[in-house]
């Protein structure tokens, strides 16, 4: 039966079924949480690493290495403090410790939405950009759902979206406050300093 069943596992990856032996796909990896201590009250992320590991593992290896330790929510975007955006969204955004600065992983590739299928919803968290596989460190959390975002959506000209990785499960209240707090332009005066972000235990 064993020997049978080994070669069930050679025929099912080829696409042929084999009698006698249940077929069972790769089990989807759990996700990560990360809690996120600021200033003014802690939120805590699920970090979808199944659906978008490239972008899950670089944001998580800045959050190991302590990179976001002592930064901050540096910026706040309100439909009134966009006026040169024709398409305009709603998010807060942050980044790792300035201290760390001389330090930095390559940018990575990205991943798109119409590839890992996690879209720009209320609470989705997600890498800043400036063009394709330019990501590194700095991320940002969605107010309300921001479809333009998404692939095929226009806030960046090149129409290629950014890459979602995660989502808000708990403190959104917390994002709520950073959004509106004080801000000249779109920088938060002060920023809003970011304690520990780490993964929860």
């Amino acid at each position: 039966m064993r020997t049978r069943c080994v070669l069930t596992a050679i025929l099912l990856a080829l696409g042929v079924g084999a009698a006698g032996c249940r077929a069972h796909p790769p089990p989807a990896e759990d996700p990560v949480r990360v809690v996120i201590e600021t200033e003014v009250g802690a939120l805590e992320l699920e970090v979808d690493i199944d659906r978008a590991p490239v972008t899950a593992a670089n944001f998580l290896r800045y959050v190991d290495g302590g990179f976001y330790d002592g930064g901050t929510f540096f910026r706040t975007v309100h439909a009134e403090n966009q006026p040169n955006d024709s398409i305009r969204i709603a998010v807060v955004q942050g980044g790792r410790n300035p201290d760390t600065e001389a330090e930095s992983f390559p940018p990575i590739p990205l991943e798109r939405t119409s590839e890992t299928g996690i879209l720009h919803v209320d609470g989705a968290v997600s890498m800043a950009r400036g063009g394709p596989d330019s990501a590194t460190q700095s991320f940002f959390i969605c107010i309300g759902d921001q479809p333009s975002l998404d692939f095929g959506g226009m806030r960046n000209p090149d129409g290629q979206g950014f890459a979602a990785f995660g989502r808000v499960v708990d403190g959104m209240d917390v994002v709520l406050a950073i959004h509106r707090a004080p801000y000249e332009a779109q920088q938060l005066t002060p920023p809003v300093r970011v304690v520990r972000v780490q993964r929860k235990e």
